[in-house]
């Protein structure tokens, strides 16, 4: 098995780095949608389109992109032996605060499409930093592995 993995590794992180991307293009677009979604009165029709339009991102883009990038990057862990290394500790530990932050997104999604809204607009732009911070910090774990 690990055979295998090491001869499609380059393979496995063209997928992880594109479906990083779709990830993160999705991390940055819910809290945004969220903040429009806020300036919409709760029982417009304008409302339902925003809910409608979290969920489809939701189920189309985030999970599958979330499953993906998980699956591909163990199997690229395995390979390369990544899980022995400090700089690996470092990332993973980012790319679980990325999943937590990602499921807090789901939760505040469906906290809106119930007509709760916690946050204010102001807030919401604040929170959308997260995925951008953690982003240039695994990067440059990758990159550098400075431990």
């Amino acid at each position: 098995m690990l055979q295998v993995l090491a001869m499609l590794y380059l393979w496995l992180k063209a997928g992880h780095i594109i479906f990083v991307i779709f990830w993160m293009a999705g991390l940055f677009m819910l809290p945004r949608f969220f903040v429009y979604h806020q300036e919409a009165a709760p029982d417009s029709p304008e409302n339902a389109v925003w809910i409608d339009r979290e969920a489809k991102l939701l189920k189309i883009i985030l999970w599958p992109s979330l499953v993906v990038v998980w699956l591909l990057g163990l199997a690229l862990a395995i390979s390369s032996g990544a899980f022995s290394q400090g700089w690996f500790h470092a990332k993973l530990v980012l790319v679980l605060v990325l999943t937590g932050y990602h499921v807090w997104l789901a939760s505040y999604a469906t906290a809106l499409a119930q007509g709760v809204r916690k946050f204010d607009g102001k807030r919401l732009r604040l929170v959308n930093e997260v995925p951008g911070i953690a982003a240039a910090l695994i990067v440059i774990l990758v990159v550098l592995k400075p431990f």
